[in-house]
């Protein structure tokens, strides 16, 4: 999302993907854009397992960032390109409460303050939008009954949502070629990961940070129905078109 050329064509791919009669259904971050936000406005952007400590501050900045920015950009972008797309706010899908504090590896426990936990899914906006060939692209908050905005990672945000709708499949798009063995080492992407496997790589640090919510996430929406889960280089070009419309697809594939 931070390289102009890369989003253009990575949206022009799912506008054909909707031409040809398969669904999608976008669920964007805006990570970067949130930082730079918060930076500009004095406040902090730490992270804890992946995960973004949202002060009640840093919460409105969240959403100013995703609904009014991010969001629309994406809507713009897919119409130019002869899509129709609906931008959604989350918080009309997804029902929060605060997430638990996170249990560290010295046993200590962090609050991260207004991240959510997705308690109730409510996709019937976004399957209309589908009946009517129309892209629904959704920001990645949540609110409860009084209105409180939760931040939500996208991640776990797009794995709600492909449980709900029972996707066919659920693909990460994210800027390294796959799960890596090696951090350090683009080559060594783990071509298919067993479910079974995963706490074991999260331990041995295969699998850290950001990745950690992503593959938790893949893991529990197998759990619950979703056909497959894949993880893929947004910056390959086509990198789409490649996972789905080849027998060989790309990046790491997460299997039950």
């Amino acid at each position: 999302m931070e390289n102009e050329n890369l989003m253009q064509s990575t949206l022009r791919d799912i506008v054909l993907l909707e031409a040809v009669g398969i669904n999608p259904v976008i669920v964007h971050g805006g990570g970067k854009a949130i930082t730079r936000a918060l930076a500009q406005k004095g406040l902090s952007g730490n992270f804890v397992q992946g995960l973004r400590v949202t002060s009640a501050a840093a919460v409105n900045v969240v959403r100013q960032v995703l609904d009014f920015e991010v969001n629309p950009t994406i809507v713009k972008h897919l119409e130019s390109l002869g899509g129709w797309a609906r931008g959604i706010s989350g918080t009309k899908i997804f029902s929060a409460k605060p997430l638990e504090p996170l249990l560290l590896p010295d046993n200590s426990r962090v609050d991260l303050g207004y991240v959510g936990d997705i308690s109730r899914v409510e996709a019937d906006l976004v399957r209309a939008c589908l009946d009517h060939q129309v892209i629904p692209v959704i920001s990645p908050l949540g609110s409860n009954d009084e209105g409180q905005v939760y931040n939500i990672n996208a991640d776990v945000a797009a794995m709600e949502l492909a449980i709900a709708l029972q996707a066919e499949k659920l693909i990460y798009l994210s800027d390294v070629p796959g799960v890596l063995r090696n951090a350090h080492d683009e080559s060594s992407v783990i071509p298919t990961i067993k479910s079974s496997d995963v706490e074991e790589l999260i331990i041995g640090g295969a699998i850290s940070g950001g990745m950690i919510p992503k593959i938790r996430s893949a893991v529990a929406s197998l759990q619950r129905g979703v056909g497959k889960v894949q993880f893929i280089d947004g910056r390959t070009p086509h990198s789409l078109l490649l996972e789905i419309f080849t027998d060989a697809g790309i990046g790491t594939e997460i299997v039950p």
